[in-house]
């Protein structure tokens, strides 16, 4: 045999094992993924990343108890997003049913050290029975050194996860510690133990999709983040999540110019909140109207709906928007709005994102159940954020701002750089109703008009004047003149250089 055709033997023998490779579980397998309204693992890759830029890494990786040249159920690599470097694997569901082996495992942990040194984003698309049963504690071994690499990640560079299918057992707690959680629905599911053991140890009988299905681990549990329809539609979201977010935590999100003008004419605002200040009004409609059109993306919108979070751009600037929803329990802070917002906070604190706060809050939620859930403890967590981050803080005080609440949303004792109010606002302990009580009771008992009291009270604290005149608003404005403020703020306020005590870390109150 001629030197020529041995290379050409060599190139068939590689192009055999490409396409063994790339072909998974075989097209059976595969095809039975797509009959579930499932992409395979390279289909997904293919659709995330821009075109022709996915480089592989560890394709030929094999488990010793497969022997078979097919990846061992998890495709890695690097690739471009907006042309941007970022590391993605994808577990392969038709392989061993994507499950966590040794070499399976090495391969992400591979990636993840790769992200590290090269201070870009990971993505993971999970689609996993969970831990390769056959290797035993190998497989439980993988699963802690891939959680450790995300906490050593948390915070340097953006972590992703897309839960494209089962995600149980161990492994949830790698996505779980990832910076936003995407789900479908209907063909995704996450739960620590599955249906039939919790019948058998609570004789609790709950569905899959009852117990872990998109809609359920966002709305109950608040461990998902958005809830698609497709995994196109999840697909493409995770592209325009990375636009709002910077490669790593050295750099700043990248500006980019939406065509929306910072003059554009909001004039509705003037009249978007009621004159009676019992009555609710949507914050969205707020937001929507302010930043860049089409530009926000709500993050939780099924979980804690009293408080909104997400991001968006304003002239083009990306910003993180933290605003209570009057629509739903009158906007009051309670357990999970707290913890909702607190890490949202935190995350675009870590990635140097503006935080932009709405704020129109009563209080705190009254209540045993609150009391007893540690509201406290809970509540804490929104103002140990706050008073922790240090990118640019602008806060616009909407209608109300009461008690401790008043405190917590952003105010300008945690170091807002900049807080405004509407005329519409109202700074104030407590509603007059339940002020007037405690601090006119004996008046109240003497006879005096308990309406003439209120509408003091009202007088006096259902405005912005006091807080202005003691410096703890910065300025009043009008709601039609709010996108053009915010825009210029933000541009005044773009080299901002935070001034951080040096100490290991703090103690926020988990």
């Amino acid at each position: 045999m001629t030197k020529s055709n041995k290379q050409i033997l060599k190139i068939s023998e590689l192009k055999q094992k490409n396409q063994i490779a790339e072909l998974g579980g075989g097209e059976k397998r595969q095809e039975a993924q797509r009959k579930k309204g499932k992409l395979t693992a390279r289909e997904r890759i293919g659709m995330l990343l821009d075109p022709a830029s996915f480089i592989e890494s560890g394709k030929f990786i094999y488990s010793k108890d497969t022997e078979t040249h097919n990846g061992d159920g998890v495709v890695c690599g690097l690739g471009k997003i907006w042309n941007r470097t970022v590391a993605v694997f994808a577990q392969d569901f038709t392989v061993a049913g994507g499950s966590l082996s040794r070499a399976n495992a090495n391969k992400i942990i591979a990636l993840m050290d790769q992200a590290k040194s090269l201070m870009c984003p990971l993505i993971g698309l999970n689609d996993s029975g969970g831990a390769r049963i056959q290797e035993g504690v190998e497989s439980l071994g993988g699963y802690a050194d891939i959680f450790l690499r995300n906490v050593e990640l948390s915070g340097v560079v953006p972590q992703l996860s897309a839960i494209l299918g089962p995600c149980a057992g161990g492994a949830v707690y790698s996505p779980a510690l990832t910076d936003v959680v995407l789900m479908v629905a209907n063909t995704s599911h996450m739960f620590i133990t599955g249906p039939e053991v919790i019948k058998a140890v609570t004789k609790e009988d709950v569905s899959m999709e009852e117990l872990g299905g998109a809609l359920s681990v966002e709305e109950k549990g608040g461990v998902s983040h958005i809830t698609c329809e497709s995994e196109s539609e999840c697909l493409e979201k995770i592209r325009n999540i990375i636009s709002f977010l910077p490669q790593n935590y050295l750099e700043k999100p990248s500006r980019l110019m939406t065509g929306d003008p910072i003059t554009r004419d909001i004039s509705s605002l003037n009249n978007l909140i009621p004159d009676q200040s019992n009555l609710p009004y949507d914050i969205l409609e707020l937001i929507t109207t302010v930043v860049d059109l089409n530009s926000f993306i709500e993050i939780q919108e099924n979980f804690a709906k009293n408080i909104v979070i997400g991001f968006a751009r304003i002239n083009g600037y990306s910003v993180g928007i933290v605003a209570n929803q009057p629509n739903y329990l009158a906007g009051c802070l309670d357990i999970d709005s707290s913890v909702k917002a607190a890490r949202f906070v935190r995350l675009c604190d870590s990635f140097n994102i503006p935080i932009i706060t709405f704020v129109d809050v009563p209080g705190f939620l009254p209540g045993l159940k609150q009391e007893w859930g540690g509201i406290i403890r809970h509540g804490a967590k929104l103002l140990y954020a706050f008073a922790e981050a240090t990118v640019p803080k602008i806060t616009i005080i909407c209608r109300k701002a009461y008690g401790g609440a008043y405190d917590v949303m952003s105010s300008k004792h945690l170091k807002g750089d900049v807080n405004l109010a509407y005329p519409s606002a109202e700074v104030a302990v407590m509603g007059p109703e339940a002020a007037i009580k405690i601090i006119s009771r004996a008046e109240i008992l003497a006879g005096a008009s308990q309406d003439k009291l209120v509408e003091d009270y009202k007088n006096k604290f259902s405005n912005p004047w006091v807080a202005a005149g003691l410096g703890y608003i910065d300025s009043v404005i009008e709601p039609s003149s709010t996108r053009y403020v915010l825009g210029n703020t933000l541009e005044l306020l773009k080299n901002k250089v935070a001034v951080v005590t040096n100490k290991k870390h703090g103690n926020i109150p988990l």
